[in-house]
Order: structure tokens, then C-alpha cells, then sequence
């Protein structure tokens, strides 16, 4: 038997609770590329204004630097544009920080968005493989109580293998996925971090011009 022939026995004498696992894994996939294409996305993005916005700060022309941001949808740019407009209108250090440190809390869900359904389904697939096992047991085990005592034993080892089906998919769903989550996660703490070294150097910036 081919391998995608064994996969689909394996898939079909695992019973019911195949089905919502199968469905658990399609979404999880789903949001880890959509979410890893994002923060892919956000990181490029995020270095070509850094990039732009180093050689305006430099100059201290900071209106210019103030238009960019505004112009842009990026995580840094929301940050940085709240510390320019507050800086523009004469805040204080203090003042700028409040701002900036305002829109880090704004933009930190945008970037988790989705990431911790990961772990909430890893642990749903592993639920209902073991409770596809239990339900399978019980089937068998109530299937062969009536059945000749000469075959019990090859019958009941049968359901049991049918029912240790659910837990093995279950596991196997859960696992890449757990997996993904603490990437996924690891990634977006890295862009924070980013971000916030920026508004540091941003602030130490506005601090040497007095």
C-alpha cells in the first residue's frame, strides 16, 4: 500500500473525532502562515523607514521625519509618529516617552494578533484524540462482550488499535503546532524588542538637541 493509502486507513478506522482534529490542524496551519507572512512582512517594512528615518533624525529634521511616519502604515511608524507629533508641539522628555510608550500598547496586540489560538488548539487536538481513544474503548469493549470467548482477544486488541488512532492524531497535530506557537511568538518578541530600541534611540536623539 502507498503511503497516502496508509494515511487514509490510518484517517478512516480512526472514527469521528478524526474530523474536528483535521479541522483543528487546517486552521492552525492557516494562522501561522498568515501570521508568519505578516511579521515577515513587518519586519522588511519596519527596516526600509528605519532606514529612511536615521539620516532626517540625524539632521534633526524632525518635520520631515514627522511626514514619513504619517505616511506610513508600519508598527514603527504609528510609534514614532505619536513621539514627533508630541515632540513637534514642544513636549517634554517625559512627555514624549508617555506618548510613544501609548502606542507600543497599541500596536503590541496588532502584532500577537491570533498567535495564542496556536496553543489553545494545540491543546484541543490532544483533548480529542484522547477523547476518541476513551469513546473508542468503550465501543469496543461493549462490541465484545458478546462476541465468542476464543475471540476476544484478537477483537479487542482490534478496537483498541482503531481507538489509540485519535490519540497519535491528536499528537501529531498538536505537536507542530505548540511548535509554531513559541516560534511564532519568539518572532513578534523580536520585533517589540525592535521597536522599542528604536523609541530609545528616537528619545536619546531629541535629548541631544537640547
Amino acid at each position: 500500500m502507498d503511503f497516502f493509502g496508509t494515511v487514509l486507513t490510518f484517517f478512516k478506522t480512526g472514527g469521528a473525532f478524526m474530523y474536528p482534529i483535521a479541522i483543528i490542524m487546517v486552521l492552525g496551519l492557516a494562522i501561522a502562515i498568515e501570521r508568519w507572512l505578516f511579521l515577515q512582512r513587518s519586519h522588511a517594512e519596519n527596516r526600509r523607514l528605519w532606514a529612511k528615518l536615521q539620516p532626517l533624525m540625524s539632521q534633526r529634521d524632525f518635520a520631515a521625519a514627522e511626514k514619513v511616519t504619517a505616511e506610513s502604515d508600519t508598527a514603527i511608524g504609528h510609534v514614532l509618529s505619536f513621539g514627533l507629533s508630541r515632540a513637534q508641539n514642544r513636549g517634554s522628555r517625559q512627555d514624549v516617552e508617555s506618548a510613544m510608550e501609548e502606542s507600543l500598547m497599541e500596536v503590541t496586540p496588532l502584532l500577537e494578533k491570533r498567535t495564542h489560538y496556536l496553543a489553545t488548539f494545540a491543546n484541543i487536538a490532544t483533548l480529542l484524540g484522547l477523547l476518541g481513544t476513551i469513546i473508542g474503548l468503550i465501543q469496543g469493549f461493549t462490541a465484545v462482550s458478546n462476541v465468542n470467548p476464543a475471540e476476544k482477544a484478537d477483537a479487542l486488541s482490534a478496537s483498541i488499535s482503531v481507538a489509540m488512532n485519535t490519540t497519535a492524531f491528536g499528537l501529531m497535530v498538536a505537536i507542530p503546532l505548540l511548535f509554531l506557537h513559541t516560534w511564532l511568538t519568539t518572532r513578534t518578541n523580536e520585533l517589540l524588542d525592535s521597536l522599542e530600541m528604536a523609541t530609545v534611540k528616537f528619545i536619546n536623539s531629541l535629548t541631544t538637541t537640547g
